[in-house]
């Protein structure tokens, strides 16, 4: 039995986006699909009609009034259908006479006879298991409101060796990652196992939302085919094919060779800590980015659609637990990095920075391994006047007016998001991106006051608690300061006098009469490298892993590209690497208790 496609719309725009989509559905449907929103007034239909004897193989479209009559409705339906079949005729013999037209009858059955009562279009969409459509002698059941795919896109560049993955993807009445996916390429006759789809060649080569291509797919086009799910329903597939070739990559990149160490996820006692500055896309497409920071690295490579998927592959190859990544665009966040890393068994927390920055932190997570338990977002420039765990340092900062206005402009946020791991473990993850500016180190030192001090009471209340899990702390970021600054020595040591150098880094600014001090035991997982950060115009140690060193300990710190690696293309980023800091990935293990 053939079926019919029933939707609804809520405006005409949406209605005229989705007949598009609806005309590239693979042609086998096989269910009917009615979508009625509350308050509606409109609905829409689609259906497949193929005869081969009349010639004419295509869907049709319409969009009707939910109140319109049934009879006004069939009738709709049965003109288009008899205007398409008398054009193919004509279009064939060129002219047809009055007594060759086609003719179409269109019937509403209601179990099986021809509906006798007036009704609306509504009632069909309220109650459509008794319902069938017949056309021509051909049967159409309805089914409502089941899972579809409303759009669905390659990318526009697709290199061997890095993941592809839609590039849109919009679905209603479906759980996003329960879709299924299958890969092709299409066929230049060398393989045997084909898969025939409209008429093409074409050869499997992968499932999942997500396919790398090999070498030997370059100069192959290639097609996805979704199927949208929803628990046991499932809708008509939608396909669509790449607009170019699969292109050869740009060679081995750095973080390749620093795969070999993490070629494996960690078990038992033990979990993979990521922390990474990826280059926010509003950062690296800028002016001053192309002239003035990279001018050394090709325009095409600092494009967020190519430096993107060396992103995804790097983080995919490490095989983490726990990933803190910074300067992430929100785009990014939601259209590539939950649904690829979702696809493979991760979940994701993404604050925004405050003010209108569109960009932002976010820690991805193992679900296998970590449970959410809790996340929060401070912004430091509000949550100093109104907590009182700053009230020390807002007293030194607010006397000097020159000071308040520069710290309180700063959109700086420290994002924590509490993990609960098996064995009564809880992790408190920590992660920030503190200001940037060369003379600004006394601001990065009162964020790093402020930061370890929220750290330490959300540990603190954590303890607290009945449940008697031990808490431990990592904290990652781009903390834009180098190890003799004082965020480095804060970090490590626990205190900062106030006769430290940062506290004048400049003048008119100076902080006064402050000391800062904690009480956890932190340590840099991955010690003080050389760089972390390599541009034409800097080179230096600003990204950490900090981590509560007497409740967890360092089994392995994956190497850094040498200096070799970072130069082969002048610096970063470049061809081969997507950002202009590195990724810091560590093993760390929980302590006996």
């Amino acid at each position: 039995m053939l079926k019919i496609f029933l939707r609804s719309s809520l405006n005409s725009i949406y209605r005229y986006t989705s007949y598009a989509h609806v005309i590239k559905v693979s042609g086998k449907m096989q269910n009917v699909y009615f979508r009625h929103t509350d308050g509606a007034d409109h609905f829409e239909v689609t259906f497949h009609f193929k005869d081969e004897l009349k010639g004419i193989n295509r869907a049709f479209n319409f969009c009707r009034q939910v109140s319109e009559g049934i009879d006004v409705f069939l009738a709709r339906v049965g003109a288009n259908l008899e205007r398409a079949l008398n054009k193919k005729k004509k279009k064939k013999k060129g002219t047809i006479e009055e007594s060759e037209a086609v003719e179409v009858k269109v019937q509403l059955l209601e179990n099986g006879k021809p509906i006798s009562r007036d009704i609306s279009c509504k009632d069909v969409l309220l109650n459509n298991s008794n319902f069938t459509l017949d056309v021509l002698g051909t049967s159409y059941s309805i089914v409502v409101n089941a899972p579809w795919v409303v759009s669905l896109a390659l990318p526009n560049s697709i290199m061997a060796g890095f993941p592809v993955y839609p590039s849109k993807f919009r679905v209603m009445f479906a759980e996003t990652r329960g879709c299924g996916f299958q890969w092709f390429k299409n066929d230049k006759g060398k393989d045997t196992k084909k898969v025939n789809i409209e008429g093409e060649s074409w050869l499997e080569v992968g499932t999942g939302y997500f396919y790398t291509p090999l070498a030997r797919d370059i100069g192959h086009k290639l097609k996805v085919i979704c199927t949208p799910k929803k628990s046991d329903e499932q809708g008509p597939p939608y396909e669509v094919v790449s607009s170019g070739s699969v292109e050869a990559g740009p060679g081995l990149c750095p973080f390749e060779s620093r795969h070999l160490f993490t070629q494996e996820y960690l078990t038992a006692e033990s979990f993979r800590v990521v922390s990474y500055n990826i280059l926010a896309d509003l950062y690296a497409d800028s002016e001053v980015a192309h002239t003035q920071l990279y001018p050394y690295c090709l325009p095409y490579a600092l494009d967020i659609d190519y430096r993107k998927q060396l992103i995804l592959k790097e983080l995919l190859g490490y095989h983490s637990d726990i990933i803190c990544l910074q300067e992430v665009d929100s785009r990014v966040f939601d259209h590539d990095l939950v649904p690829v890393m979702g696809s493979v068994g991760y979940d994701g927390v993404f604050h925004r920075k405050g003010g209108t920055v569109n960009e932002g932190l976010a820690v991805l997570f193992r679900t296998s391994r970590f449970k959410l338990s809790d996340s929060q977002n401070v912004l430091l420039s509000e949550e100093v006047k109104t907590n009182a765990v700053f009230s020390d340092i807002w007293k030194r900062v607010e006397g000097n007016q020159v000071l308040a206005e520069r710290f309180l402009a700063r959109n700086t946020c420290v994002q924590c998001v509490v993990l609960e791991a098996g064995g009564g473990e809880r992790v408190v993850v920590g992660n920030t991106h503190f200001y940037f500016h060369p003379d600004a180190d006394h601001i990065r030192l009162l964020q790093g006051g402020m930061a370890v001090l929220y750290l330490q009471d959300v540990c603190t209340r954590l303890c607290s608690l009945p449940e008697g899990k031990r808490v431990s702390l990592v904290f990652c970021g781009d903390f834009n300061s180098t190890p003799d600054c004082g965020v480095y020595r804060l970090m490590t040591t626990q205190f900062v006098p106030e006769d430290y150098l940062d506290w004048k880094s400049k003048p008119e600014e100076e902080v006064e009469g402050l000391s800062l001090s904690h009480s956890l035991n932190m340590q840099s997982a991955c010690g003080t490298p050389d760089f972390t950060n390599f541009t034409a115009g800097f080179q230096g140690c600003l990204d950490y892993i900090f981590y509560q060193s007497d409740q967890l300990e360092v089994t392995q710190v994956v190497p850094l590209p040498s200096l070799e690696e970072v130069t082969q293309h002048t610096a970063l980023p470049s061809v081969v690497s997507p950002s202009d800091h590195l990724a810091l990935v560590a093993n760390l293990r929980w302590r006996p208790v």
